[in-house]
């Protein structure tokens, strides 16, 4: 009997401990877009899932069509062109661009985010490339340097290199924690 109680107050325990972390929240970070001359261009909620990064994308301003959207390398939109965010996040030394591409390293790599003709979009996107802080060694975007995500002025085509022919960027958004 005292056994059986043991054993039931183990399994009572496991249970209560496995509860309280499947309430704790997951890691969370934002990033607030911004257009060239700075005004905002939108907002993306990231949320740290088991297997990668879950990304909420909501954009205003832009031309409407297809448009091109990377994780970049570096958490600085501060130049107006957003080269100051570098270039794609990597998951490999070399690079190799495109979800198409067989050959691809890019971790950075999304898919195409549609603008409707007012100027806005709405997109839940995932990455299974990239983890918020490093989770099961994928790239961190919230390293030591940032990481920012950056809308360009075309679609990707998800094979030409380096950036699958999204051409200009034309907003940008620096991941910070929440």
């Amino acid at each position: 009997m005292r056994l059986l109680s043991l054993t039931l107050a183990a399994a009572g325990l496991a249970l209560a401990t496995g509860l309280a972390f499947a309430d704790t929240p997951p890691a969370s970070a934002n990033a607030d877009l911004k257009a060239a001359d700075g005004s905002s261009a939108g907002t993306v909620r990231l949320t740290e899932a088991p297997g990668g990064v879950l990304l909420k994308i909501e954009v205003k301003g832009l031309t409407p069509g297809w448009h091109g959207v990377h994780f970049h390398e570096k958490g600085d939109c501060s130049s107006a062109d957003f080269k100051s965010a570098g270039g794609h996040v990597h998951g490999a030394a070399a690079a190799v661009h495109g979800l198409l591409n067989p050959a691809a390293t890019e971790a950075g790599d999304l898919p195409n985010l549609f603008v409707a003709a007012d100027g806005t979009g709405a997109a839940e996107m995932y990455s299974p490339s990239v983890s918020l802080k490093g989770a099961r060694g994928r790239p961190a975007l919230l390293d030591a340097d940032g990481a920012a995500l950056v809308v360009h002025a075309s679609p990707d085509d998800h094979m030409t290199q380096p950036i699958g022919g999204a051409g200009a960027r034309v907003a940008c958004g620096v991941i910070a924690a929440r």
